[in-house]
C-alpha cells in the first residue's frame, strides 16, 4: 500500500584524524558498519510503512463492511500517507533507538516497540496536517488536492445538500482526528519513559498551533514568540521528541540531554528552512502552494524577524496591513529586506550547533556523523 521512499543520503567523512597505517583498515571498516547500520534503519522503516499499511488497510474493510460512507475519512487517512512525505519523524525516532544501541543483539520486542512508535509519529503528522489543511484553507498538499478541498468538489458534483465547503472541511476534521485515534493506538503499549515522551509531543504539538493561529489573527510579530511556535510545534515534534522517544525505548536516558540540544537546533533549522520554501520555494516541489503562510498572515519566524528589522515589513504585517490581501507585496518586501541572508546564515549556526551537541554525547562516530548528515538534510533541503 505504500510508496518506497528515497533514502539516499550523502556519505560523511570521519572528523578525527586516522594515521596513515591504517587509514584504509579504519575506512574499510566503517564503511562496512555504516552499510549494515544504513540497511538496518531501512528495514525498520519499511516495517513501519507496512505497520501504517495494514492498520489502515483493515480498518477500511471493517469499516466499509458497515457502508463505503463510513470508511471516507480512513481512506483520506490512507490517501495522504500514500501521497509521499519525507519520513522524518519516523526516521528520526528510528535513528534514536539504533543510535543509543548500537551493536546490541537482536531485541524483537524493542525492534516491535520501535515500529509501533514510529508509524504512530508518521500517523500524528498526518492528524495535524488534515487540520493544519483546514486551519490554513490550502488547496493542494503533496502534490494533489487537500482532503477537505477533495470532499468538498465531490459534495459539489453531486448536488448533495448543505454548504459543500462545511462538508469538505468536516470530512478532514474527522479524518484527521482518526489519524490521531490510531497514532494514540500504537502508541499505547510504550513503556513509562517512552510513553511520557510521547503525550508531552502530542501536547507540544498541539498548544503550538494554537499560538501559531493565535498570533496570525493579533498581527503579533514577537520574534521570541515566534521562534517559540517554531520549536514548539515544528522542531521538537519534527526532530527532538523523536529522538528521544527511540532512545527511551532503547533503555538510554542519558541521552536525552544531548538529542535534546541537538534536536531543537535541527528542529529550529528545519522550520526556518520550511519559511524560506513558502515564501520563496517552488510549489512544484514543496507539493504546496507558494506563499501559503504569507496570504494566511502567519507570523512565522522569518516574517517576525523581518518585521524586527524593517519598517515596511513590519507595516505590512501589523493590524490593518494587507499582507493577507497581497502576499506578493509582502514577499517583495522581504526579499528587499535581506531577512533571506540572515536567516540562512542562522541555518547555517543552527546546524553547526546541532552537530556540536553530539561531540560529547558517547554515540559511536558512525552514528555521530550520520546524526550530523541528517541535520544537514532537513536544514538544506528543496521541499
Amino acid at each position: 500500500m505504500l510508496r518506497e521512499r528515497d533514502r539516499s543520503e550523502r556519505s560523511g567523512q570521519p572528523e578525527r584524524p586516522v594515521p596513515a597505517e591504517a587509514a584504509g583498515a579504519v575506512a574499510g571498516a566503517a564503511a562496512e558498519r555504516g552499510g549494515a547500520d544504513e540497511e538496518t534503519c531501512g528495514k525498520l522503516l519499511d516495517r513501519v510503512d507496512r505497520r501504517i499499511g495494514q492498520l489502515l488497510n483493515a480498518e477500511r474493510a471493517r469499516w466499509s463492511a458497515v457502508d463505503p460512507r463510513v470508511a471516507v475519512p480512513v481512506t483520506a487517512v490512507a490517501e495522504l500517507v500514500v501521497a509521499g512525505g519525507k519520513r522524518l519523524r519516523p526516521l528520526f525516532c528510528v535513528t534514536g533507538y539504533l543510535a543509543a544501541r548500537p551493536g546490541a543483539e537482536t531485541a524483537p520486542a524493542a525492534d516491535d516497540a520501535v515500529v509501533d512508535a514510529a508509524a504512530a509519529l508518521e500517523l500524528l503528522h498526518a492528524f495535524a496536517l488534515l487540520h493544519d489543511d483546514v486551519m490554513d484553507g490550502s488547496s493542494t498538499r503533496r502534490g494533489a488536492p487537500t482532503a477537505h478541498t477533495a470532499h468538498a468538489a465531490r459534495h459539489a458534483r453531486h448536488v448533495w445538500a448543505g454548504e459543500s465547503r462545511r462538508y469538505g472541511e468536516g470530512v478532514a476534521i474527522l479524518a484527521g482526528d482518526l489519524a490521531l485515534g490510531y497514532a494514540n493506538r500504537l502508541a499505547g503499549g510504550l513503556p513509562g519513559p517512552a510513553a511520557r515522551v510521547w503525550h508531552e509531543l502530542v501536547a507540544e504539538l498541539i498548544v503550538g498551533q494554537q499560538l501559531d493561529l493565535s498570533l496570525a489573527a493579533e498581527s503579533d510579530a514577537d520574534p521570541d514568540l515566534a521562534r517559540w511556535v517554531a520549536v514548539c510545534k515544528s522542531g521538537r515534534y519534527t526532530v527532538h521528541r523523536p529522538l528521544a522517544l527511540g532512545a527511551a525505548l532503547a533503555g538510554r536516558p542519558d541521552l536525552h540531554p544531548a538529542f535534546e540540544a541537538y534536536g531543537v537546533a535541527a528542529g529550529e533549522a528545519f522550520q526556518l528552512r520550511d519559511d524560506l520554501l513558502d515564501v520563496f520555494g517552488d510549489a512544484a516541489a514543496t507539493g504546496k502552494p507558494a506563499g501559503l503562510d504569507l496570504g494566511q498572515h502567519k507570523m512565522t519566524l522569518l516574517v517576525a524577524l523581518a518585521a524586527a528589522r524593517d519598517p515596511r515589513v513590519a507595516r505590512l504585517v501589523g493590524r490593518g496591513g494587507s499582507a493577507d490581501r497581497d502576499p506578493a507585496g509582502l514577499r517583495a518586501a522581504l526579499l528587499a529586506s535581506g531577512v533571506r541572508a540572515d536567516v540562512e546564515a542562522r541555518i547555517d549556526a543552527l546546524v553547526a550547533d546541532a552537530r556540536a551537541a553530539l561531540a560529547d554525547a558517547g554515540l559511536p562516530d558512525r552514528w555521530r556523523l550520520r546524526l550530523g548528515e541528517l541535520a544537514g538534510r532537513v536544514a538544506y533541503r528543496d521541499r
